[in-house]
């Protein structure tokens, strides 16, 4: 993990060392100038701000149209991408993100935020950040964890040894104090056995279930996007956007499953958007309406008064949509008239 030396400054995805890992310099799918282009801003400090302007000045350069296709290029590959970061102590500064290798979840997040190159990322207690995604949940901002952790330990870190040869080396000035620090964890490492065999069939049932609702939300996102990528494709014809557009817009509609809509809400957000693959305000928005936490407006700004929208119908799930109810079947005169009152002209006497 990278630390900042300034709010607005590039962090770099390093492993070991300042170099370009050798995937990356063999990704068939990344142009040389691409590949240039990152070489390049591996090669600066971690305080130096990344601007288009900036690196199409100077002998050799190809113009700044140039440098934005390949540092879009490379977000699209998942090693650049533009941060909005907000802070613990509620400050905001826009600063850059970049990766010596192939980053999966950015390349993903790039197709989620619509082909933009800067997200929203939030900053943790521990000095990390998550992503904010436009439905307002939190994700891995894909960096390796701190860069202490993959370093070798220390030698207060060796593994520890048994209470036995402590005795053994008494003379040693130095590893007296670190076995002093040292002996709670003993302690603890020694009672961990309890525990772990205390509740082994809780931590798998927890386990287990976790698994299982992953599952059933990844089957009914499924589920739901197939039949939509059908529908959509005898609605407007064959899909010619990104090649990844189906995987974006099941990631859209698994998003809505795990917030709470159900999957003939997705179905009737997906036929109200009326694209192949919505973007992210697109899809907000139809699921607002669907849901009716947002009204309709027509194109002179007010909304036409309709029976259906306001007091719905019987039936209302469109049967084709994966989740849709049957039709109830017509009322019953018992039904209707609960009260048992008969209304009709009073015989005249």
């Amino acid at each position: 993990m990278s630390r900042l030396t300034s709010r607005n400054g590039v962090r770099i995805n390093r492993r070991y060392y300042v170099q370009v890992d050798s995937q990356t310099a063999r990704d068939d799918d990344m142009s040389f100038r691409a590949l240039g282009v990152l070489t390049y801003l591996l090669d600066q400090k971690e305080d130096w701000q990344v601007k288009s302007e900036q690196l199409s000045k100077g002998k050799g350069r190809e113009g700044r149209d140039a440098v934005r296709k390949a540092l879009h290029e490379l977000a699209r590959r998942g090693y650049y991408r533009l941060e909005r970061r907000r802070f613990l102590n509620g400050q905001n500064a826009m600063g850059t993100a970049i990766s010596e290798y192939r980053v999966e979840q950015w390349a993903e997040d790039y197709v989620t935020f619509g082909g933009k190159l800067d997200i929203s990322v939030i900053e943790q207690e521990d000095g990390s950040f998550l992503v904010q995604y436009p439905d307002g949940s939190l994700g891995s901002d894909g960096f390796d964890a701190p860069a202490q952790d993959n370093e070798p330990p220390a030698e207060d870190d060796e593994p520890e040894e048994t209470p036995a040869e402590e005795p053994e080396t008494p003379a040693a000035p130095v590893p007296k104090p670190a076995a002093a620090k040292k002996g709670p964890a003993r302690k603890t490492s020694a009672k961990k056995p309890a525990p772990d065999e205390a509740a082994p069939e809780e931590t798998k049932d927890a386990t287990a279930q976790k698994a299982a609702e992953k599952a059933l939300l990844d089957a009914d996102a499924e589920e739901v996007a197939k039949w939509w990528w059908a529908d959509a494709e005898r609605r407007f014809g064959p899909y010619v956007g990104d090649k990844r557009g189906y995987l974006g817009m099941r990631k859209q509609i698994r998003n809505a499953l795990e917030k709470g809509y159900t999957k003939n809400q997705c179905g009737k957000a997906l036929i109200r958007a009326a694209k192949h693959w919505p973007s992210a305000q697109q899809w907000q928005q139809a699921l607002g309406i669907v849901t009716s936490h947002i009204q309709p407006q027509s194109a002179g700004g007010r909304v036409p008064y309709n029976d259906a929208a306001t007091w719905g119908v019987q039936g209302d799930a469109t049967p084709n949509i994966p989740g849709a109810a049957s039709v109830p079947p017509p009322s019953t005169p018992a039904d209707d008239d609960t009260d048992d009152a008969t209304f009709g002209v009073l015989e005249r006497r």
